[in-house]
């Protein structure tokens, strides 16, 4: 590495800190503003047109999506941003039942509505691009990927699914890109991601005038990914991008805490270490980006997601179980514009088609997701010859689903126990709030 870029390094250091001290301490109970628990707002940039193009756009802002971005790269630039969720939707009862040994089923009772049960928050995201010469640019990418917050009344109608579900996420990419050509650039990233996740619900106990008991599952733990990604500019108005995420199997330490079964169910109460497991989704993007004028550049981008890989969340001992989840793989859809209005100043606007993987007939409380349409709307700000201001506002309008599940406790045994959840997610939406700005040295 030469001195110059050994210099670059060190005067960067302040801000790598400040990248990855601002993941650690902002406050993550987000709600999911892309399909299922995952968050897409990773540039402040891009969520102006509703992310289309950003797999075949240039800089760190696009690193997340195609570790290619940073091809080319002649100085050292960063981004950075932070992205606010104000979620605002209703979960009500349309006639769950509990079975429970020998008597009949009866509807489970407590609070028939919940409003607003997914939680607001703030994600930032940070992203560092650096040339090693002409052609090699080192890159690295701080965001949160998968990251949400329901909280539900501990004693209304889906507590026996959900009760509080919080999962945090954050994601270290470092990346390294290269242009053999100046129409041609290729990237690879390693991508670590930490991962801590909190699940608890109610047990329901053999007699109907007992008490609930409760069940809290916590765990954390670091895991490993990659990335790779491919652009091609065939002309200055014209660029195509492909980026490729594997999935990330995540092993989560930590502890399971049953309490409050009685009687013949006192047996499982426990409080000990396990392990969980789950994976996250593969995404596949195809971007393009065509600029019809100097002033007016077209985008557009197609995203396909590996959701089946959730299938399930693998519960160690003493549980010992598998709680089944039956995601779909499912692809999402983005046009938008850039429009430059002046030297100075370019406004966005962006539309973007995203189905959710969840299923009606295995859809559960903890993620009461729906199919959404993002409307987007963006703008930057030149403010000086090395600094950018960015901002991003977003509308999500979700269709109305059905909360659909069986549970199953004590499964197999003279206490096993039916739980039919009927629900349904209504009147569900979210404002999606970015500011940020972009820096070259």
């Amino acid at each position: 590495m030469n001195s110059n870029v050994i210099l670059r390094v060190a005067a960067l250091r302040p801000l790598l800190l400040f990248g990855t001290v601002a993941m650690v301490g902002v406050n993550m109970t987000s709600s999911a503003s892309a399909s299922a628990f995952y968050l897409q707002e990773q540039s402040v940039r891009g969520w102006g047109r509703a992310n289309s193009g950003e797999t075949a756009d240039q800089g760190p802002a696009s690193l997340w999506w195609n570790p290619a971005s940073i091809g080319g790269t002649t100085g050292t630039s960063l981004s950075f941003g932070a992205t606010a969720f104000f979620p605002i939707g209703r979960v009500r009862d349309l006639g769950t039942l509990i079975d429970r040994p020998v008597v009949a089923a009866v509807p489970v009772g407590g609070a028939s509505a919940v409003t607003d049960p997914v939680q607001r928050g703030v994600a930032p995201n940070f992203a560092l691009a650096i040339p090693v010469g002409d052609r090699i640019a080192l890159g690295l990418s701080v965001s949160s990927p998968f990251s949400f917050t329901t909280d539900y009344d501990s004693g209304g109608w889906q507590r026996y699914s959900a009760i509080r579900t919080r999962l945090l996420t954050a994601d270290i990419q470092s990346s390294v890109a290269f242009a053999p050509t100046p129409w041609l650039s290729l990237g690879g990233a390693l991508n670590v991601e930490y991962a801590d996740a909190l699940l608890s619900n109610a047990l329901p106990n053999l007699a109907a005038g007992l008490p609930d008991a409760r069940l809290k599952l916590t765990g954390n733990g670091w895991d490993l990914g990659w990335s790779a990604g491919v652009q091609l500019r065939p002309s200055e108005r014209l660029a195509f991008g492909i980026g490729y995420k594997s999935a990330i199997t995540h092993r989560l330490d930590g502890r399971v805490a049953i309490s409050g079964l009685l009687g013949p169910l006192a047996a499982r109460n426990v409080d000990t270490d396990t392990t969980a497991r789950f994976t996250t989704p593969w995404q596949l993007s195809i971007g393009a980006r065509g600029a019809i004028s100097d002033r007016l550049t077209l985008n557009a981008q197609t995203v396909r997601y590996g959701w089946s890989r959730f299938d399930t969340i693998q519960l160690g001992a003493p549980l010992g179980n598998a709680v089944p989840e039956h995601y779909k793989d499912v692809w999402s859809f983005a046009v938008g514009v850039d429009a430059k209005a002046s030297e100075r100043l370019t406004v966005r606007a962006g539309i973007q088609l995203d189905p959710t993987p969840t299923r009606n007939t295995s859809r559960d409380a903890r993620v009461p997701d729906g199919d959404r349409m993002d409307y987007n709307i963006g703008l930057s700000y030149r403010a000086g010859r090395s600094l950018t201001l960015d901002g991003a506002f977003g509308y999500t309008d979700f269709r109305n689903s059905a909360i659909s599940r069986d549970e199953h406790f004590y499964a197999g045994t003279a206490a096993q126990t039916d739980v039919f959840t009927d629900g349904r997610a209504a009147g569900q939406r979210a404002l999606v709030l970015s500011i940020g700005g972009r820096f070259e040295i």
